[in-house]
C-alpha cells in the first residue's frame, strides 16, 4: 500500500511533536469514514487544537492552523480543485478554511493531480481527498456548501451540459438537485475569459444560483482572488440566505478637524474594532456598510461597501443619508471629536507667525443627532474611559444607554488596552445588565448575537 491511499480519511488525534514525514506516516494508519462516530471525535479534538496549542503551554503541531473565527464551524463543504496553473495555491486555500472552523471532503480531477499533490491537498486539508471513483460514493453525501477553486473552463462547461465524467461533476450535478450553495472561482487566461463563450457559460451558472468569482486580471491572465478573500465571500454566501440576516452600519477610525489646509486635530483610533466586527458580521452573511474615518489599518477588501468620511461633520451627513434605508442596526465605534474647530484658516498658516490659537467648539454628537431617525432599530455604542473604577465605567455606559436610547453599549478603559490580563471590555445592555468581553472574538460574537435576535 502507498504511503497515500486514495478516498480514505486522514484523521490526527496526537498533542505530540513529530516531524511533518512521521506526522504522514501516522497519520496513513488512521482511518474513518466522513460519517463515523471515531472520525467526528477526533476532527473535534483537531478542531479543538488548531490554534490553541501555543497558548495553551502544549506543543504545536506542523499541521496546525491558528483560528481566526467560526464562520464556517458545523459546516460539511466540499471543495473540488481542478486543473488549473491555480491548483498551485490550494494548500493556502484549504489552511485558510480550517481557520475558520471548516470541516472539508476533497475531491481533486485527474488534470488537478499533475499540478499539485493529492499528498499535499490532505496535509492542508487534514480530511480526506478522493482522487477516483470508489465504492463509497462519498461525492454524492449532503454537504452545506462546495467550493470550486481553481474552475476550470472545461469543468465548468461539462458541469451545465450534465457531463459525468468524475467524481466532482458528480457532486455539483447533485448539488443543483438539492440547492446546495455553490462558489465557483475561474481561473484561464485572459483571452480565454474574454471569449464571448465564457461569458455565455458564466451567464448561465449564475442563473443556477451559483456564484462566481473572478480575480483580478494580471500578466495577461484572470488570476484566482486572494485565499482570504475567497473564504470571506464563501462564507458570506453560505450564511446569506438565513432568515435573520440583517443590514448593518459601522462606524470605524478617527475623524479629523482642519485647523488649515495641511494642519489639524483628530482622535486616535486604528480602525481595527470596527474592521473586525464588520469582518465577523459579513462572514456570518449580514448586509454590512461602514462609514469609516481616519485609520491605520487595512480595510478587508470583501467587505462590499466602506464611505470614507474623515471629518465629524461629513461623517454625520453620511448617515444620515444613510437612516433613510431600510438599516436594521447602527454600530458605532467611530472615535468621533468632541470638539471641532470652529474657523478652519484657508491655505496654510505661516509657521513664522508666532503661538498660535485655535478657538474650538463642541461637536454634534452623532448618536444623539440620528435617534428619532433611527428609533426602533438596534443601536449600539462605545465607550472610551480612563481612571476610573469598573463600577462607574458600567454606570456611564448605563446612563448613556438611557440619555440616547440605545440597545446596549460597548465600555472600555484606555489602561485596559493591550493588558491581556484585563478584558477588552463589557457588554452593557438596556436592561442593566453587563457582561465581561474577553477577546475581540467575544466582542463580535456578542454584537452578531445581539443584532440577530433583534434586540
Amino acid at each position: 500500500m502507498g504511503l497515500f491511499e486514495k478516498g480514505r480519511k486522514c484523521c490526527r488525534s496526537t498533542l505530540a511533536t513529530r516531524t511533518c514525514q512521521d506526522d504522514i506516516i501516522a497519520s496513513v494508519a488512521c482511518h474513518a469514514q466522513w460519517n463515523h462516530p471515531p472520525h467526528m471525535k477526533s476532527c473535534e479534538q483537531r478542531r479543538s487544537l488548531d490554534g490553541q496549542t501555543s497558548r495553551n503551554g502544549m506543543s504545536v503541531r506542523d499541521t496546525d492552523v491558528e483560528r481566526k473565527g467560526s464562520s464556517l464551524s458545523g459546516k460539511r463543504i466540499l471543495v473540488g480543485v481542478t486543473g488549473g496553473i491555480a491548483a498551485v495555491d490550494t494548500v493556502r486555500l484549504l489552511r485558510e478554511m480550517r481557520r475558520h472552523g471548516a470541516e472539508m471532503l476533497v475531491i481533486m480531477t485527474e488534470s488537478a493531480q499533475r499540478v499539485i499533490t493529492p499528498l499535499a491537498v490532505e496535509w492542508a486539508s487534514q480530511c480526506e481527498v478522493i482522487t477516483d471513483w470508489d465504492g463509497d460514493m462519498k461525492q454524492l453525501e449532503d454537504v452545506d456548501a462546495i467550493l470550486v477553486a481553481p474552475a476550470t473552463r472545461n469543468t465548468i462547461a461539462a458541469h451545465l451540459h450534465g457531463m459525468q465524467q468524475g467524481p466532482l461533476l458528480m457532486a455539483l450535478s447533485a448539488a443543483r438537485s438539492r440547492n446546495t450553495h455553490v462558489l465557483m472561482v475561474p481561473s484561464m487566461h485572459a483571452d480565454l475569459a474574454d471569449d464571448p463563450v465564457t461569458d455565455d457559460i458564466v451567464e448561465r451558472l449564475r442563473q443556477e444560483g451559483i456564484d462566481v468569482m473572478w480575480g483580478d486580471l494580471e500578466e495577461g491572465k484572470r488570476k484566482t482572488p486572494d485565499h482570504e478573500h475567497i473564504v470571506a465571500r464563501f462564507a458570506h454566501g453560505i450564511h446569506s440566505t438565513a432568515s435573520n440576516r440583517k443590514s448593518v452600519v459601522i462606524t470605524l477610525g478617527g475623524t479629523y478637524s482642519p485647523i488649515d489646509d495641511v494642519r489639524g486635530i483628530q482622535n486616535t483610533s486604528s480602525g481595527a474594532t470596527g474592521y473586525a466586527i464588520a469582518d465577523s458580521l459579513y462572514r456570518y452573511g449580514h448586509d454590512v456598510t461602514c462609514v469609516v474615518g481616519k485609520t491605520s489599518v487595512s480595510q478587508p477588501p470583501w467587505l462590499p461597501l466602506c464611505i470614507h468620511a474623515e471629518q465629524p461633520d461629513q461623517m454625520l451627513n453620511e448617515l444620515k443619508a444613510l437612516a433613510n434605508d431600510d438599516i436594521h442596526a447602527w454600530i458605532h465605534t467611530a472615535a468621533v471629536l468632541d470638539y471641532i474647530v470652529e474657523s478652519p484658516a484657508e491655505g496654510k498658516l505661516a509657521s513664522q507667525q508666532g503661538p498660535l490659537q485655535v478657538d474650538l467648539v463642541e461637536g454634534a454628537k452623532h448618536i444623539q443627532e440620528l435617534k428619532e431617525k433611527v428609533r426602533g432599530s438596534t443601536r449600539i455604542g462605545f465607550k472610551l474611559e480612563t481612571g476610573i473604577k469598573q463600577r462607574d465605567l458600567i454606570h456611564r455606559a448605563t446612563a448613556q444607554i438611557e440619555h440616547s436610547e440605545m440597545t446596549a453599549v460597548v465600555a472600555n478603559r484606555l489602561e485596559d488596552i493591550g493588558d491581556s490580563s484585563k478584558p477588552r471590555a463589557y457588554l452593557v445592555d438596556k436592561q442593566g445588565s453587563h457582561f465581561v468581553l474577553q477577546t475581540q472574538f467575544d466582542l463580535c460574537d456578542a454584537l452578531r448575537t445581539i443584532i440577530e435576535r433583534g434586540d
